[in-house]
Protein backbone atom coordinates (compact mmCIF):
# COMPACT_ATOMS: atom_id res chain seq x y z
CA UNK A 1 0.00 0.00 0.00
CA UNK A 2 1.54 3.43 -0.72
CA UNK A 3 0.55 6.92 0.70
CA UNK A 4 -0.72 9.54 -1.75
CA UNK A 5 0.74 13.57 -0.86
CA UNK A 6 -1.88 13.81 1.98
CA UNK A 7 -0.60 10.68 3.46
CA UNK A 8 -3.99 8.58 2.97
CA UNK A 9 -3.47 4.86 1.57
CA UNK A 10 -3.83 5.28 -2.16
CA UNK A 11 -5.30 2.11 -2.55
CA UNK A 12 -7.70 3.48 -0.26
CA UNK A 13 -8.81 6.38 -2.31
CA UNK A 14 -8.74 4.03 -5.03
CA UNK A 15 -11.38 2.00 -3.81
CA UNK A 16 -13.48 5.59 -2.75
CA UNK A 17 -13.10 6.72 -5.96
CA UNK A 18 -15.23 3.77 -7.63
CA UNK A 19 -17.59 4.07 -5.32
CA UNK A 20 -19.56 6.21 -7.39
CA UNK A 21 -20.98 3.93 -9.88
CA UNK A 22 -24.81 3.74 -10.19
CA UNK A 23 -27.05 0.52 -10.79
CA UNK A 24 -27.80 2.61 -14.27
CA UNK A 25 -23.87 2.91 -15.32
CA UNK A 26 -23.71 1.25 -18.85
CA UNK A 27 -20.53 -1.00 -18.88
CA UNK A 28 -18.31 -0.83 -22.05
CA UNK A 29 -15.82 -2.69 -23.98
CA UNK A 30 -12.55 -0.38 -24.67
CA UNK A 31 -10.58 -3.79 -25.98
CA UNK A 32 -10.07 -7.16 -26.50
CA UNK A 33 -6.96 -9.51 -27.10
CA UNK A 34 -6.67 -12.92 -28.09
CA UNK A 35 -4.49 -16.03 -29.12
CA UNK A 36 -5.45 -18.67 -30.77
CA UNK A 37 -4.24 -21.15 -33.71
CA UNK A 38 -5.36 -18.27 -36.21
CA UNK A 39 -2.64 -16.38 -33.94
CA UNK A 40 -3.13 -13.02 -31.97
CA UNK A 41 -4.22 -10.44 -34.72
CA UNK A 42 -8.08 -10.00 -34.82
CA UNK A 43 -8.58 -8.70 -37.71
CA UNK A 44 -7.51 -11.79 -39.47
CA UNK A 45 -9.76 -13.44 -36.84
CA UNK A 46 -12.70 -11.59 -37.97
CA UNK A 47 -11.43 -12.56 -41.77
CA UNK A 48 -11.29 -16.35 -41.34
CA UNK A 49 -14.99 -16.00 -39.66
CA UNK A 50 -15.80 -14.34 -42.80
CA UNK A 51 -14.05 -16.53 -45.28
CA UNK A 52 -15.62 -19.33 -43.37
CA UNK A 53 -12.28 -20.63 -42.59
CA UNK A 54 -11.83 -23.96 -40.22
CA UNK A 55 -9.27 -23.31 -37.82
CA UNK A 56 -8.71 -26.94 -36.95
CA UNK A 57 -6.86 -29.64 -38.89
CA UNK A 58 -4.22 -32.53 -38.06
CA UNK A 59 -2.70 -32.03 -34.64
CA UNK A 60 0.89 -33.12 -34.46
CA UNK A 61 1.37 -32.98 -30.72
CA UNK A 62 -1.20 -35.15 -28.97
CA UNK A 63 -0.04 -38.24 -29.71
CA UNK A 64 3.51 -36.93 -28.43
CA UNK A 65 1.71 -35.58 -25.14
CA UNK A 66 0.67 -39.01 -24.34
CA UNK A 67 4.38 -40.26 -24.18
CA UNK A 68 5.74 -44.00 -24.95
CA UNK A 69 5.12 -45.16 -21.74
CA UNK A 70 1.53 -44.33 -21.64
CA UNK A 71 1.06 -46.33 -25.03
CA UNK A 72 -2.09 -44.88 -26.07
CA UNK A 73 -1.21 -43.16 -29.51
CA UNK A 74 -2.83 -45.97 -30.99
CA UNK A 75 -5.80 -45.52 -29.35
CA UNK A 76 -6.72 -41.75 -30.55
CA UNK A 77 -9.53 -42.19 -33.27
CA UNK A 78 -8.67 -38.52 -34.57
CA UNK A 79 -5.90 -36.15 -34.38
CA UNK A 80 -8.07 -33.06 -35.66
CA UNK A 81 -8.17 -30.77 -33.12
CA UNK A 82 -7.31 -26.43 -33.06
CA UNK A 83 -3.57 -26.13 -31.86
CA UNK A 84 -2.19 -22.69 -31.07
CA UNK A 85 1.54 -22.86 -32.31
CA UNK A 86 4.11 -19.85 -30.44
CA UNK A 87 7.32 -20.32 -28.97
CA UNK A 88 7.16 -18.96 -25.41
CA UNK A 89 10.79 -18.60 -25.43
CA UNK A 90 10.88 -16.04 -28.53
CA UNK A 91 7.26 -14.46 -27.04
CA UNK A 92 8.32 -13.79 -23.84
CA UNK A 93 12.11 -12.72 -24.76
CA UNK A 94 14.16 -11.95 -21.66
CA UNK A 95 11.48 -13.07 -19.01
CA UNK A 96 11.32 -15.80 -17.00
CA UNK A 97 8.30 -17.85 -18.25
CA UNK A 98 9.13 -21.07 -16.38
CA UNK A 99 7.07 -21.23 -13.33
CA UNK A 100 3.97 -20.39 -15.83
CA UNK A 101 2.62 -23.46 -17.49
CA UNK A 102 0.41 -23.60 -21.44
CA UNK A 103 -3.12 -22.38 -20.00
CA UNK A 104 -1.35 -19.30 -17.68
CA UNK A 105 0.82 -18.56 -21.02
CA UNK A 106 -2.12 -18.47 -22.94
CA UNK A 107 -4.09 -16.07 -20.90
CA UNK A 108 -1.23 -13.94 -20.29
CA UNK A 109 -1.22 -12.95 -24.11
CA UNK A 110 -4.23 -12.47 -24.19
CA UNK A 111 -4.32 -9.92 -21.36
CA UNK A 112 -1.72 -8.27 -22.95
CA UNK A 113 -3.46 -7.55 -26.02
CA UNK A 114 -6.63 -6.72 -24.65
CA UNK A 115 -4.58 -4.33 -22.30
CA UNK A 116 -3.13 -2.61 -25.00
CA UNK A 117 -6.04 -2.72 -27.33
CA UNK A 118 -7.88 -0.63 -24.13
CA UNK A 119 -4.94 1.75 -23.14
CA UNK A 120 -4.24 0.15 -20.01
CA UNK A 121 -0.90 1.03 -19.31
CA UNK A 122 1.63 0.01 -16.95
CA UNK A 123 1.59 3.09 -14.88
CA UNK A 124 -2.36 3.45 -15.19
CA UNK A 125 -3.00 0.13 -13.50
CA UNK A 126 -0.41 0.70 -11.01
CA UNK A 127 -2.77 3.86 -10.33
CA UNK A 128 -6.59 1.87 -10.71
CA UNK A 129 -7.88 -1.53 -9.41
CA UNK A 130 -7.77 -3.44 -12.64
CA UNK A 131 -9.46 -6.81 -12.13
CA UNK A 132 -9.40 -10.21 -13.63
CA UNK A 133 -12.57 -12.66 -14.33
CA UNK A 134 -11.30 -15.34 -16.44
CA UNK A 135 -13.25 -18.72 -17.28
CA UNK A 136 -11.89 -22.17 -18.04
CA UNK A 137 -13.54 -25.44 -17.60
CA UNK A 138 -9.75 -27.46 -16.62
CA UNK A 139 -7.54 -24.90 -16.26
CA UNK A 140 -4.17 -26.72 -16.27
CA UNK A 141 -5.20 -30.76 -16.91
CA UNK A 142 -1.92 -31.33 -18.91
CA UNK A 143 0.00 -29.91 -15.80
CA UNK A 144 -1.93 -31.81 -13.11
CA UNK A 145 -1.34 -35.24 -15.18
CA UNK A 146 2.39 -34.38 -15.56
CA UNK A 147 2.55 -33.92 -11.79
CA UNK A 148 0.48 -37.05 -10.99
CA UNK A 149 2.36 -38.90 -13.33
CA UNK A 150 5.87 -38.37 -12.46
CA UNK A 151 5.23 -38.87 -8.56
CA UNK A 152 3.71 -42.31 -9.53
CA UNK A 153 6.86 -43.36 -11.46
CA UNK A 154 9.69 -41.59 -9.81
CA UNK A 155 8.46 -40.97 -6.50
CA UNK A 156 6.95 -38.13 -4.28
CA UNK A 157 10.49 -36.59 -3.88
CA UNK A 158 11.03 -35.78 -7.85
CA UNK A 159 7.36 -33.84 -8.41
CA UNK A 160 8.49 -30.22 -10.03
CA UNK A 161 7.39 -27.70 -7.22
CA UNK A 162 6.55 -25.25 -9.79
CA UNK A 163 3.75 -28.37 -11.02
CA UNK A 164 2.49 -28.35 -7.68
CA UNK A 165 1.78 -24.37 -7.94
CA UNK A 166 -0.27 -24.98 -11.56
CA UNK A 167 -2.51 -27.77 -10.81
CA UNK A 168 -4.82 -25.48 -8.74
CA UNK A 169 -7.68 -24.09 -11.26
CA UNK A 170 -6.73 -20.17 -10.33
CA UNK A 171 -3.38 -20.88 -11.58
CA UNK A 172 -3.77 -18.87 -14.55
CA UNK A 173 -5.98 -16.11 -13.69
CA UNK A 174 -3.32 -15.44 -10.27
CA UNK A 175 -0.21 -15.85 -12.69
CA UNK A 176 -2.07 -13.55 -15.40
CA UNK A 177 -2.68 -10.86 -12.56
CA UNK A 178 1.21 -11.23 -11.24
CA UNK A 179 2.57 -10.92 -14.24
CA UNK A 180 0.39 -7.81 -15.38
CA UNK A 181 0.18 -6.52 -12.34
CA UNK A 182 -3.57 -6.40 -11.88
CA UNK A 183 -4.05 -5.88 -8.20
CA UNK A 184 -8.18 -5.79 -8.74
CA UNK A 185 -10.83 -8.79 -8.03
CA UNK A 186 -8.91 -11.95 -8.91
CA UNK A 187 -11.37 -14.32 -10.25
CA UNK A 188 -11.73 -18.06 -11.62
CA UNK A 189 -15.09 -19.17 -13.25
CA UNK A 190 -15.38 -22.60 -13.55
CA UNK A 191 -18.52 -23.39 -15.45
CA UNK A 192 -17.75 -25.21 -18.83
CA UNK A 193 -18.42 -23.75 -22.09
CA UNK A 194 -20.32 -21.35 -20.82
CA UNK A 195 -17.66 -19.76 -18.11
CA UNK A 196 -16.28 -17.19 -20.19
CA UNK A 197 -19.65 -15.72 -20.87
CA UNK A 198 -20.30 -15.98 -17.01
CA UNK A 199 -17.24 -14.37 -16.06
CA UNK A 200 -17.76 -11.53 -18.49
CA UNK A 201 -21.11 -10.95 -16.56
CA UNK A 202 -19.47 -11.34 -13.23
CA UNK A 203 -16.97 -8.68 -14.28
CA UNK A 204 -20.22 -6.23 -15.31
CA UNK A 205 -21.65 -6.70 -12.23
CA UNK A 206 -18.54 -5.76 -10.29
CA UNK A 207 -17.79 -2.53 -12.48
CA UNK A 208 -21.56 -1.53 -12.27
CA UNK A 209 -21.57 -2.07 -7.75
CA UNK A 210 -18.48 0.02 -8.07
CA UNK A 211 -15.93 -2.91 -6.83
CA UNK A 212 -13.27 -2.55 -9.62
CA UNK A 213 -12.04 0.37 -12.41
CA UNK A 214 -11.74 -1.99 -15.08
CA UNK A 215 -11.74 -5.68 -15.58
CA UNK A 216 -10.66 -7.96 -17.82
CA UNK A 217 -12.73 -11.00 -18.62
CA UNK A 218 -13.11 -13.90 -20.68
CA UNK A 219 -11.41 -17.59 -20.62
CA UNK A 220 -8.15 -19.47 -21.61
CA UNK A 221 -8.32 -23.25 -22.43
CA UNK A 222 -5.46 -25.20 -23.13
CA UNK A 223 -5.73 -28.58 -25.36
CA UNK A 224 -3.67 -31.65 -24.20
CA UNK A 225 -4.17 -35.48 -24.66
CA UNK A 226 -5.92 -35.78 -21.07
CA UNK A 227 -8.97 -34.01 -22.16
CA UNK A 228 -8.51 -34.80 -25.20
CA UNK A 229 -8.68 -38.69 -24.63
CA UNK A 230 -11.37 -38.49 -22.05
CA UNK A 231 -14.05 -36.37 -24.55
CA UNK A 232 -13.27 -39.43 -27.13
CA UNK A 233 -13.80 -42.45 -24.51
CA UNK A 234 -17.05 -40.45 -23.26
CA UNK A 235 -18.47 -39.88 -27.25
CA UNK A 236 -18.01 -36.57 -27.45
CA UNK A 237 -16.16 -35.98 -30.55
CA UNK A 238 -16.80 -36.03 -34.42
CA UNK A 239 -15.67 -38.78 -36.06
CA UNK A 240 -14.66 -39.83 -39.45
CA UNK A 241 -11.36 -39.41 -41.30
CA UNK A 242 -12.09 -35.66 -41.76
CA UNK A 243 -13.72 -34.40 -38.64
CA UNK A 244 -15.77 -31.72 -39.10
CA UNK A 245 -17.28 -29.27 -36.56
CA UNK A 246 -21.05 -28.72 -37.91
CA UNK A 247 -23.95 -26.95 -35.48
CA UNK A 248 -27.09 -27.18 -36.87
CA UNK A 249 -26.62 -29.40 -39.40
CA UNK A 250 -27.88 -33.25 -39.55
CA UNK A 251 -24.66 -34.95 -40.00
CA UNK A 252 -23.24 -33.29 -36.88
CA UNK A 253 -21.62 -35.91 -35.05
CA UNK A 254 -19.69 -34.53 -32.41
CA UNK A 255 -17.01 -31.74 -30.92
CA UNK A 256 -13.36 -30.68 -33.04
CA UNK A 257 -11.49 -29.13 -30.06
CA UNK A 258 -9.31 -26.36 -30.11
CA UNK A 259 -7.58 -23.84 -27.47
CA UNK A 260 -7.05 -20.43 -26.64
CA UNK A 261 -7.99 -17.37 -25.00
CA UNK A 262 -10.01 -14.29 -25.43
CA UNK A 263 -10.06 -11.17 -22.92
CA UNK A 264 -12.28 -8.36 -23.31
CA UNK A 265 -11.47 -4.78 -21.52
CA UNK A 266 -14.79 -3.46 -19.45
CA UNK A 267 -14.99 -0.39 -17.69
CA UNK A 268 -17.86 1.74 -17.08
CA UNK A 269 -18.72 4.26 -19.47
CA UNK A 270 -18.22 7.09 -17.75
CA UNK A 271 -14.52 5.86 -16.88
CA UNK A 272 -13.75 4.81 -20.69
CA UNK A 273 -15.23 8.90 -21.15
CA UNK A 274 -12.92 10.41 -18.52
CA UNK A 275 -9.61 8.48 -20.51
CA UNK A 276 -10.58 9.47 -23.66
CA UNK A 277 -11.22 5.71 -25.36
CA UNK A 278 -14.24 5.17 -27.48
CA UNK A 279 -16.78 1.96 -26.42
CA UNK A 280 -16.05 -0.58 -28.92
CA UNK A 281 -19.74 -2.31 -27.47
CA UNK A 282 -21.97 -2.61 -23.99
CA UNK A 283 -22.90 -5.14 -22.28
CA UNK A 284 -26.41 -5.20 -21.39
CA UNK A 285 -27.51 -7.86 -19.68
CA UNK A 286 -26.69 -11.28 -18.99
CA UNK A 287 -28.33 -14.40 -17.69
CA UNK A 288 -28.34 -17.94 -16.17
CA UNK A 289 -29.96 -21.07 -15.46
CA UNK A 290 -29.91 -24.94 -15.15
CA UNK A 291 -30.77 -28.15 -16.54
CA UNK A 292 -30.45 -30.81 -13.90
CA UNK A 293 -30.51 -33.93 -16.61
CA UNK A 294 -27.32 -32.33 -18.01
CA UNK A 295 -28.88 -32.61 -21.61
CA UNK A 296 -30.36 -36.03 -21.07
CA UNK A 297 -33.56 -34.85 -20.99
CA UNK A 298 -34.32 -32.49 -23.89
CA UNK A 299 -37.55 -30.99 -22.43
CA UNK A 300 -35.28 -29.79 -19.33
CA UNK A 301 -32.46 -28.88 -21.67
CA UNK A 302 -34.81 -26.49 -23.72
CA UNK A 303 -36.19 -24.91 -20.43
CA UNK A 304 -32.75 -23.93 -19.50
CA UNK A 305 -31.93 -22.22 -22.69
CA UNK A 306 -35.18 -20.73 -22.29
CA UNK A 307 -34.56 -19.56 -18.57
CA UNK A 308 -31.25 -18.16 -19.44
CA UNK A 309 -32.27 -16.26 -22.61
CA UNK A 310 -35.42 -14.38 -20.86
CA UNK A 311 -33.31 -13.73 -17.57
CA UNK A 312 -30.67 -12.14 -19.87
CA UNK A 313 -32.94 -10.17 -21.91
CA UNK A 314 -34.53 -8.91 -18.83
CA UNK A 315 -31.61 -8.11 -17.24
CA UNK A 316 -31.03 -5.93 -20.50
CA UNK A 317 -34.29 -4.97 -20.42
CA UNK A 318 -34.87 -5.80 -24.04
CA UNK A 319 -37.45 -7.38 -25.78
CA UNK A 320 -37.30 -10.57 -28.43
CA UNK A 321 -38.33 -8.48 -31.11
CA UNK A 322 -35.28 -5.80 -30.49
CA UNK A 323 -32.76 -9.01 -30.62
CA UNK A 324 -30.74 -8.09 -34.42
CA UNK A 325 -28.56 -11.63 -34.37
CA UNK A 326 -28.01 -14.72 -31.86
CA UNK A 327 -24.11 -16.26 -31.85
CA UNK A 328 -25.49 -19.58 -30.48
CA UNK A 329 -22.84 -21.73 -28.63
CA UNK A 330 -23.76 -24.97 -30.75
CA UNK A 331 -20.79 -27.14 -31.89
CA UNK A 332 -21.48 -29.75 -33.29
CA UNK A 333 -23.12 -32.51 -30.57
CA UNK A 334 -26.67 -33.14 -32.04
CA UNK A 335 -28.40 -33.42 -29.15
CA UNK A 336 -27.20 -30.33 -27.21
CA UNK A 337 -27.64 -28.39 -30.98
CA UNK A 338 -31.02 -29.49 -30.88
CA UNK A 339 -31.49 -28.18 -27.41
CA UNK A 340 -30.24 -24.74 -27.78
CA UNK A 341 -32.47 -24.05 -31.19
CA UNK A 342 -35.15 -25.21 -29.70
CA UNK A 343 -34.39 -22.86 -26.54
CA UNK A 344 -34.41 -20.10 -28.87
CA UNK A 345 -37.48 -20.81 -30.68
CA UNK A 346 -39.12 -20.40 -27.93
CA UNK A 347 -38.01 -17.35 -26.49
CA UNK A 348 -38.11 -15.83 -30.34
CA UNK A 349 -41.74 -16.94 -31.28
CA UNK A 350 -42.46 -14.20 -29.41
CA UNK A 351 -40.89 -11.17 -32.16
CA UNK A 352 -44.66 -9.91 -32.61
CA UNK A 353 -43.84 -9.22 -36.40
CA UNK A 354 -40.09 -8.48 -36.62
CA UNK A 355 -38.78 -11.47 -38.62
CA UNK A 356 -36.64 -14.44 -38.25
CA UNK A 357 -33.70 -13.23 -36.23
CA UNK A 358 -30.16 -14.46 -38.07
CA UNK A 359 -28.24 -17.40 -35.60
CA UNK A 360 -25.19 -18.06 -36.42
CA UNK A 361 -22.43 -20.57 -35.16
CA UNK A 362 -18.93 -19.20 -34.99
CA UNK A 363 -17.76 -23.14 -33.42
CA UNK A 364 -17.76 -24.50 -37.12
CA UNK A 365 -14.74 -22.67 -37.69
CA UNK A 366 -13.32 -22.21 -34.51
CA UNK A 367 -13.94 -25.57 -32.74
CA UNK A 368 -14.66 -26.31 -29.31
CA UNK A 369 -12.59 -24.36 -26.58
CA UNK A 370 -14.83 -24.90 -23.61
CA UNK A 371 -14.16 -21.75 -20.90
CA UNK A 372 -12.47 -19.79 -23.37
CA UNK A 373 -15.72 -20.31 -25.74
CA UNK A 374 -17.80 -17.64 -24.88
CA UNK A 375 -14.99 -15.12 -25.30
CA UNK A 376 -14.48 -15.85 -28.86
CA UNK A 377 -18.22 -15.73 -29.25
CA UNK A 378 -18.47 -12.36 -28.06
CA UNK A 379 -15.82 -10.93 -29.37
CA UNK A 380 -16.91 -12.06 -33.21
CA UNK A 381 -20.24 -10.33 -32.01
CA UNK A 382 -18.31 -6.82 -31.34
CA UNK A 383 -16.73 -7.39 -34.45
CA UNK A 384 -20.28 -8.31 -36.80
CA UNK A 385 -21.29 -4.59 -34.80
CA UNK A 386 -18.18 -2.72 -35.61
CA UNK A 387 -17.87 -4.62 -39.22
CA UNK A 388 -21.51 -4.47 -40.63
CA UNK A 389 -20.58 -7.97 -41.27
CA UNK A 390 -22.56 -11.78 -39.47
CA UNK A 391 -20.62 -14.22 -40.33
CA UNK A 392 -22.22 -17.95 -41.76
CA UNK A 393 -22.58 -21.43 -39.98
CA UNK A 394 -19.38 -22.97 -41.45
CA UNK A 395 -20.73 -26.00 -43.22
CA UNK A 396 -24.35 -25.83 -42.79
CA UNK A 397 -26.63 -27.68 -45.27
CA UNK A 398 -28.76 -30.15 -43.78
CA UNK A 399 -30.67 -28.75 -40.88
CA UNK A 400 -33.04 -30.72 -39.18
CA UNK A 401 -37.02 -30.26 -40.73
CA UNK A 402 -37.98 -29.75 -37.31
CA UNK A 403 -35.15 -26.73 -36.41
CA UNK A 404 -37.26 -24.93 -39.12
CA UNK A 405 -39.14 -22.20 -37.41
CA UNK A 406 -40.15 -19.05 -39.24
CA UNK A 407 -38.33 -17.37 -36.29
CA UNK A 408 -34.95 -18.23 -36.66
CA UNK A 409 -32.50 -17.72 -39.95
CA UNK A 410 -29.95 -20.54 -39.42
CA UNK A 411 -27.50 -18.30 -41.33
CA UNK A 412 -25.76 -20.83 -44.11
CA UNK A 413 -23.96 -17.27 -45.86
CA UNK A 414 -22.34 -14.20 -44.74
CA UNK A 415 -24.98 -11.49 -44.44
CA UNK A 416 -24.24 -7.92 -44.22
CA UNK A 417 -25.66 -6.52 -41.35
CA UNK A 418 -24.68 -4.04 -38.36
CA UNK A 419 -26.73 -5.15 -35.14
CA UNK A 420 -27.70 -2.88 -32.44
CA UNK A 421 -28.27 -5.61 -30.28
CA UNK A 422 -26.96 -9.16 -30.40
CA UNK A 423 -27.49 -12.23 -28.10
CA UNK A 424 -24.47 -15.08 -27.08
CA UNK A 425 -25.71 -18.47 -25.89
CA UNK A 426 -23.69 -21.12 -25.05
CA UNK A 427 -24.77 -24.68 -23.31
CA UNK A 428 -22.14 -26.42 -21.43
CA UNK A 429 -21.72 -30.43 -20.72
CA UNK A 430 -22.91 -30.24 -17.29
CA UNK A 431 -26.39 -28.56 -17.56
CA UNK A 432 -24.96 -24.69 -17.43
CA UNK A 433 -27.09 -22.21 -20.28
CA UNK A 434 -25.80 -18.80 -19.64
CA UNK A 435 -27.09 -16.00 -21.89
CA UNK A 436 -25.15 -12.38 -22.77
CA UNK A 437 -26.81 -8.74 -24.08
CA UNK A 438 -24.27 -7.02 -26.50
CA UNK A 439 -25.15 -3.76 -27.82
CA UNK A 440 -24.14 -1.25 -30.12
CA UNK A 441 -21.94 1.86 -28.15
CA UNK A 442 -24.02 4.74 -29.64
CA UNK A 443 -27.55 2.74 -28.79
CA UNK A 444 -29.28 4.98 -26.27
CA UNK A 445 -30.10 3.40 -23.24
CA UNK A 446 -33.80 2.07 -23.12
CA UNK A 447 -33.89 2.73 -26.97
CA UNK A 448 -34.82 -0.53 -29.58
Amino acid sequence: MRRSSSGALKDEVIVNSTQTNGPEERVVVTGFGTICSWGEDVDQLWRHLCAGDPAYGPSSSLAEQAGDALSLQAHLQTHSAAEVSFDPRARFLGRNIRPVDRTGRLAIIAAENALESSRWTEELRGEHLVGLSLGTLFGSVQTISAFDRRGLEAGPKYVKPLDFANTVINAAAGQTAIWHGLRGTNSTVAGGSPAALQAIGQARDLLRAGRADAMLAGGAEELCFESFYGFQQAGHLATGEDPQALPFDARGTGLVLAEGAALLALETESRARERGIDARAVILGHGSAFDPSRGRKEPSAVRAVDRAVRSALADARVEPGEIDVVFAGSAGRPAADRAEALGLQSVFAERNGSGPVPVTAVKACLGESFGASGAFQTLALVLAIEHGQVPATRGLEQLPDDLVAPSLDFRRQLLDLRPRVGLVTSMGLDGNAVALVVGAPDRPVGAP
